[in-house]
């Protein structure tokens, strides 16, 4: 959307002629007339930036003239040319220099960046007054945090304080730490302040992580009955023994059988479960030791969905059980249509998980399966309530309207300039644009630790002014310790980006596809990234991979441009848009089943269209093997209503839509009257009528 849309929008709003989407008894809004605008003026080109990249290019070739970029001292990304101009020559570089752009640049992420290598320079040229000099506890990294630990050594500081964070360090790691921790656990050792309580401290942990290696480092230093035992506990977890029968009786004992088993489970679970008696008779195992082996047991049986599966899980005690065994319990039922296991495993579930709304609705489902209509209604009713994938299913089953309770927040244009024109997020975004991500990360992450929560909302809108998309997903919906911000899910239109919608409508007509799922797929494959680039090669915005483009541009008579190509939105539409129509003819014309190949491929594919022939869409997506997939498809249905929404004001039945049948009824949204906005955001005195959208097909 142009910046130009953006104001227009807004200005829209504020005139009263879009509604405000809280308190409405019926959604009819087009989605492309609701996003949050920036200021034209704070979303204007920088017309140095293109000097600015070259400037950093230059200075990462070693070639940097300050004086042909004299222009730019004064310009907020300088400190980002000065900080690769000193990165590429920091063995050589002069400690005055190191020291004068650390303190000009003091707080901003450039220096931070810079402080890490310095410290890590610093301790390789073990010159430990400098790196305590260019210290700050802010610093995260481990293997840098040793090294300031070892520069106070070095300088005659190690007293209580420094043994006790040592300590801190070895308590905190049940994995190996940066090679460079040994020697400060040799000098606390020397000092005696590493005892044999803090040894085994470690090797408990190490022990539950599976890491044998580690348990080996930590036992050295035990006396040699002890470390020999240690070293066993650790074999026994690389390779199950009998010399474990003989171990003492012990629960330390106990529990390291345990984990070996449960490890061997992971990978042979019919080995690990034919074994498990002697072990637990020989060592007297708890329940809770039971249960750890036999969870793995049962776990790596159904996520096949073998034929011991049932067996296996009714073998777990209760007190074993946590949420994901409860959901592949329910799973195997349902991949074995055996209905009333499926819903008595759903009710075995705590009350909190068999409230999320896919196991509302399953369950209603089941209900509804094995005759007890009243209850299905109840649920599906409840489940309909939350606008997710599980949720439209359930409105399907009792032909209601979808809900949905936008949040489009009345902050004023003068809290949005102020949020555009901080300095931090102007950097961000300048680095964005001129594709340094890291950098501008950094610059992100560092504003938005200084932002309340309306600046960070704002904040967002100022990223995707600049085609900055991704930014919603990682900024809004959770506290930085994982809590949902229950409002913020309700920015659809800052957390559902639609960029390119031409091109995809456009696309989506060629190939006789409904564009919403077009949508959906680049939404869930790079948040209308045109750069993005996955581990596995995959690029641009439908994260295409280079063999996939040439094959499907060579189908379609196209010139194939080379995997850079994938990077240019329309060429990565066209081709992306073809190739899922080449998997729903492949498929059957079952879009459920042609996203489900877009993301696992086509062999897993196969296997779960042979596993389960013609079960429900639903009970199939649901008894997909891998997470990855099954969250996927899932997801992608999800996102192709909100995004039918977005590009017509209500949207096809999932019920239809996963079926490919794109002339089926369509649903309204709906937001229930009891949903107010949040607290801090007044509303509107007279709440505005829903205008009728025009249809844009």
């Amino acid at each position: 959307m142009s910046p130009r849309i953006f104001l227009t929008t807004l200005a829209a709003v504020v005139a009263g002629a879009l509604p405000m989407m809280s308190g409405t008894s019926s959604l009819h809004w087009s989605g492309q007339a609701q996003a949050s605008p920036v200021a034209a003026a704070i979303v204007r080109a920088d017309p140095q930036l293109l000097r600015v990249q070259a400037a950093i290019e230059a200075a990462e070739r070693g070639d940097f003239d300050a004086g042909q970029y004299a222009d730019l001292a004064r310009h907020p990304l300088y400190a980002w040319i000065e900080y690769a101009y000193l990165r590429r020559d920091i063995e050589s570089l002069r400690i005055e220099q190191a020291q004068s752009f650390l303190a000009r640049y003091d707080g901003q992420p450039a220096a931070e960046a810079f402080r890490e290598l310095w410290v890590a320079q610093a301790s390789r040229r073990e010159d430990w007054a400098g790196l305590l000099a260019a210290w700050k506890p802010s610093i995260a990294n481990t293997g840098l945090r040793c090294a300031e630990l070892q520069a106070r050594r070095a300088l005659g500081r190690d007293d209580a304080q420094w043994a006790g964070e040592v300590q801190a360090l070895w308590r905190g790691a049940d994995k190996a730490l940066p090679p460079n921790c040994d020697a400060l656990f040799d000098a606390l050792a020397a000092k005696g302040a590493l005892d044999a309580p803090l040894r085994w401290e470690r090797i408990d942990k190490a022990a539950a992580a599976g890491e044998p290696a580690t348990m080996r480092s930590a036992a050295r230093g035990l006396p040699a009955d002890d470390a020999a035992l240690a070293n066993d506990y650790a074999a026994f977890l690389e390779a199950i023994h009998t010399r474990a029968l003989n171990w003492p009786k012990t629960e330390r004992s106990a529990h390291m059988a345990s984990y070996g088993l449960a490890r061997l489970a992971r990978s042979v679970p019919l080995a690990a479960e034919a074994q498990l008696p002697q072990y637990a008779q020989a060592l007297n195992f708890s329940e809770a030791d039971r249960g750890r082996v036999l969870y793995q047991v049962a776990l790596w049986t159904v996520a096949s969905y073998e034929p011991e599966s049932a067996r296996r899980l009714e073998a777990v005690p209760a007190s074993a059980y946590d949420e994901r065994l409860h959901e592949w319990r329910a799973r195997e039922a349902m991949a074995r249509s055996d209905w009333p296991a499926a819903l008595a495993a759903i009710r075995r579930m705590g009350d909190k998980q068999r409230g999320d709304s896919r196991w509302q609705y399953f369950e209603a489902r089941l209900a509804e399966l094995t005759g007890d209509k009243a209850t299905a209604q109840r649920l599906y009713r409840e489940a309909a309530n939350k606008p997710e994938f599980h949720g439209f299913l359930a409105a399907d089953r009792i032909n209601a309207s979808y809900t949905l309770c936008p949040w489009l927040p009345m902050d004023t244009e003068a809290q949005r300039q102020a949020v555009a024109r901080d300095p931090g997020l102007v950097r961000a975004v300048a680095l964005y644009r001129i594709d340094r991500r890291g950098w501008a990360t950094r610059e992100w992450d560092a504003a938005l630790r200084r932002f309340d929560d309306t600046q960070r909302r704002l904040a967002v809108e100022v990223a995707q002014s600049h085609g900055w998309f991704d930014r919603a997903v990682f900024a809004l919906g959770k506290t930085p310790a994982g809590e949902a911000r229950t409002d913020e899910l309700r920015l659809y239109t800052l957390r559902f980006p639609l960029h390119h919608d031409a091109t995809i409508r456009r696309e989506a007509r060629t190939n006789r596809l409904d564009p919403a799922w077009v949508a959906g797929e680049i939404r869930a494959e790079s948040v209308f990234d045109p750069r993005a680039r996955s581990g596995a090669n995959a690029m641009g915005l439908m994260q295409i991979l280079p063999g996939t483009g040439a094959t499907v541009a060579r189908t379609l008579g196209l010139d194939w441009g080379g995997a850079e190509s994938l990077y240019d939105p329309d060429t990565n539409i066209v081709l992306g848009s073809a190739y899922l129509r080449q998997l729903l003819d492949k498929y059957g014309g079952q879009p459920y089943q042609a996203i489900a190949g877009y993301n696992a491929g086509p062999a897993p594919l196969s296997r779960w269209q042979s596993q389960r022939p013609g079960m429900d869409p639903d009970f199939w997506i649901e008894t997909i093997s891998y997470k990855e997939t099954r969250d996927y498809v899932a997801r992608v249905l999800a996102f192709s209503v909100l995004y039918d929404w977005r590009l017509n004001g209500d949207a096809l039945a999932l019920g239809e839509r996963m079926r490919g049948r794109l002339d089926g009824p369509r649903r309204k949204f709906v937001c229930p009257l009891a949903v107010a906005p949040p607290p801090s955001v007044a509303p509107p005195a007279t709440p505005p009528t829903p205008a009728q959208p025009k249809r844009r097909r």
